[in-house]
């Protein structure tokens, strides 16, 4: 009779030298009939002799023995999968991964590696419906694992099944963010077409933020700047806080800009802002030059006027807010304070504000990192963007802004 010890069945896993299989639980009574004992050693010598196809028709001869145990049945199959794995075969190995994989005598360790040798045999031979349902149950049953999620989120994409890439690329992003791991760009490139393809602007814009936050490449800018630039549905401080960072990174130079940028700050009852944004373009000479020098010098006299008449009013201002139940005075209130000086103070107001409920709490938290960069405050700043890691326009606009502080050169 042969025991278990007599097989050594192998297993190539893509991208790894071929690994023991580990046998399911033995009982005491588990052995191998005389005949079957003999076909599969037969099958193993053909293996160790790199004649995979002579072993298959072993282990076949092993499989045709009338009266077979389940024990010989299992070791059978482990010895055709390990066999037509050698041999190329990729559906003969698959088939009998799958028996192994649904028998009770496979270990819980031998189940995962199985699962994992069928999601890579499957992908090699471009079948991707096998193989993404593979890793796809991998992942379920042990957990995060990065080839396995790439191999998924590839059988996804190379299939045109936006959707699923999606799905898959949502979760490998989470696993990598509990695992404090820098996305992989070619995974994120993959996302970021499968959004664009599902026509998610908003999906594809947060990519392309993780795009810019982790492999900074021009090109990455500038599709994501065009993108937010052309989204119609941005609200008027969205839009704002977008000149802004086109601002910083040098992409806005229109006059017309400037003053479109400056009159939203005015809106936002926010002059000295408006103030010092006409004054940086006129820092930088595309301010109060040409034809238009004049009109911009009479716009620049009106938000100076407003500018004054602000502070004037701001400790009357800042009286309301602190009394009102809305987060919108204490938040405007607390900025205005920054931005004449009173920095210690108004940064508390704008924290009073947060505590007040906003109706759009990310805005707010943007919102208030803007006024410790404009404050100087740069280090508060960047871990206050740096923890805007959600979705939506807000918190894009605020990992944009980390990367662009983590860029910029302390003073």
């Amino acid at each position: 009779m042969f025991g278990l010890s007599a097989l050594s069945c192998l297993s190539p896993i893509s991208g790894q030298a071929p690994t023991r299989l580990l046998i399911g639980a033995a009982q005491a009574e588990d052995e191998l009939g005389r005949e079957v004992g003999t076909q599969l050693q037969n099958a193993q010598s053909a293996l160790s002799s790199h004649q995979p196809a002579k072993a298959l028709e072993f282990v076949n001869a092993a499989d045709a023995v009338a009266g077979k145990s389940d024990y010989e049945s299992y070791v059978i199959a482990q010895m055709r999968a390990a066999a037509a794995s050698q041999a190329g075969n990729v559906p003969v190995a698959l088939k009998a991964y799958e028996t192994l994989i649904r028998n009770s005598r496979t270990t819980p360790a031998a189940r995962q590696q199985m699962l994992m040798a069928q999601a890579s045999l499957a992908y090699g031979a471009r079948d991707y419906a096998s193989a993404a349902n593979a890793a796809s149950r991998y992942l379920k049953e042990v957990g995060p694992n990065q080839q396995m999620q790439t191999l998924l989120l590839q059988c996804h994409y190379l299939q045109q099944d936006w959707k699923g890439t999606v799905e898959a690329g949502r979760a490998m992003l989470a696993a990598d963010r509990k695992a404090g791991q820098i996305p992989a760009e070619n995974q994120l490139q993959m996302l970021a077409a499968a959004y664009d393809q599902l026509h998610d602007t908003a999906g594809k814009t947060g990519i392309y933020v993780k795009l810019v936050k982790y492999h900074a490449r021009p090109q990455y800018w500038q599709m994501l700047i065009h993108d937010l630039t052309t989204d119609h549905s941005l609200t008027p401080r969205m839009v704002f806080n977008l000149q802004r960072l086109r601002l910083a990174t040098g992409l806005l130079t229109s006059p017309a800009e400037f003053q479109d940028m400056a009159e939203r700050a005015v809106q936002m009852e926010l002059p000295q802002l408006a103030l010092n944004l006409l004054d940086e373009g006129y820092a930088r000479h595309l301010l109060g030059t040409g034809t238009g020098a004049e009109a911009q010098a009479h716009f620049r006299a009106f938000v100076a006027q407003r500018a004054a008449e602000a502070r004037t009013s701001l400790p009357a201002m800042v009286e309301k807010a602190k009394t009102s139940t809305e987060a919108g005075p204490s938040l405007t209130a607390g900025y205005n304070l920054v931005l004449n000086g009173q920095v210690d103070q108004g940064l508390a107001l704008m924290q009073q504000g947060l505590g007040k409920q906003p109706h759009q709490p990310d805005l707010a938290r943007l919102s208030l990192g803007m006024a410790m960069m404009d404050a100087g405050r740069r280090t508060e700043a960047l871990q206050l963007f740096s923890s805007m890691d959600g979705e939506g326009t807000a918190n894009n606009l605020a990992q944009l802004w980390a990367v662009q502080l983590s860029a910029r050169p302390s003073h």
